[in-house]
């Protein structure tokens, strides 16, 4: 009798703590509800869309009609496409020189602001590349191909150095490079943020006993810096290595053309030209799951080796 009335007490305590929590924060809860509900409502409803992708659907039928079950007739579909091997090359290699070279400027750039001393400049300096992310992509891409017509700025600089003008743009060898250096100007600023803000939770009297031991720059960022936003790189490089088959397909459509469908036509583009403007709405749904998939995957693996390695990820 005694341990029931003990139990019955504890779990009260427990309930009566459980309404302290909520109480105590009741103002956040109220502030991240119309985000939850709007996630909700165009994240997760939505989802049950995806049984499209198993079935051969004909726009305004219902989507649980039995008799156009296909199952995975799409995806083999797409395995077997004429078109599948130039995507999957196009996709892996926007992706990885993302990786390569987008991932890590904001890194280098917030590393180098941070050693930054005169707080007007820092402050003018941070909100001029943050700039470039507030602009739609239209207009970013609209600047680069003004910049690289025959009559642009860039074939000025070229001629003025005694070169011949290029079509810059319809050069499908060209394309991988001004995709990735226009999304590094674009986006870098931005997503330098998240380091800043590590950054700035860094202990400032492991620098100044690193500084009293002899440790110059170099060293201080190598062995005091880098370790504190390691967290944050992790988590980041998990994220761009699940999207690897996910590049940036509005920024494509706006800077690809037909003459660089070689190099520039990546599974979102394919995926928009046979869904949105073919009407396939089953096959490409299905693509989509089947990159979902592997993406999740990836992100899944990057996950468990982040842990391993550095002690940080996503769970």
């Amino acid at each position: 009798m005694a341990e029931q009335t003990k139990i019955l007490s504890n779990g009260s305590k427990i309930r009566k703590v459980r309404r302290d929590i909520l109480q105590e924060n009741i103002e956040v809860w109220a502030m991240m509800l119309p985000v939850l509900v709007v996630i909700f409502i165009f994240s997760y409803i939505p989802l049950w869309g995806v049984v499209i992708s198993l079935q051969d659907y004909k726009m305004g039928s219902p989507f649980w009609d039995r008799t156009s079950w296909v199952g995975l007739r799409w995806i083999v579909k797409f395995c077997e496409s004429i078109y599948f091997k130039r995507l999957l090359v196009n996709t892996l290699r926007l992706s990885v020189l993302q990786l390569l070279f987008s991932f890590w400027v904001p890194i280098i750039f917030a590393l180098f602001l941070n050693e930054v001393t005169n707080l007007r400049y820092k402050k003018i300096v941070q909100t001029c590349s943050y700039m470039p992310y507030f602009v739609s992509s239209v207009v970013v891409a609209g600047m680069a191909i003004s910049f690289l017509d025959p009559n642009g700025i860039i074939n000025n600089i070229i001629v003025s150095f005694g070169g011949q003008p290029r079509e810059f743009i319809t050069e499908p060898n060209a394309f991988p490079t001004i995709y990735t250096v226009t999304t590094i100007w674009k986006d870098f600023g931005f997503s330098s943020i998240l380091y800043f803000s590590a950054l700035s939770s860094i202990d400032p009297a492991l620098y100044e006993a690193a500084r009293i031991d002899g440790a110059n720059h170099m060293r201080q960022i190598w062995h005091i810096t880098l370790p504190g936003i390691k967290g944050i790189i992790a988590i980041r490089l998990i994220m761009s290595v699940g999207a690897i088959l996910g590049s940036n397909t509005d920024m494509i459509l706006l800077l690809y053309n037909t003459s660089t469908y070689t190099t520039a036509d990546v599974i979102g583009t394919y995926v928009y030209r046979m869904g949105i403007e073919g009407g396939q709405f089953s096959y490409t749904t299905a693509v989509n799951l089947f990159m979902s998939i592997i993406g999740f995957t990836l992100t899944y693996m990057a996950n468990r080796v982040s842990n391993a390695l550095t002690g940080s990820g996503l769970w």
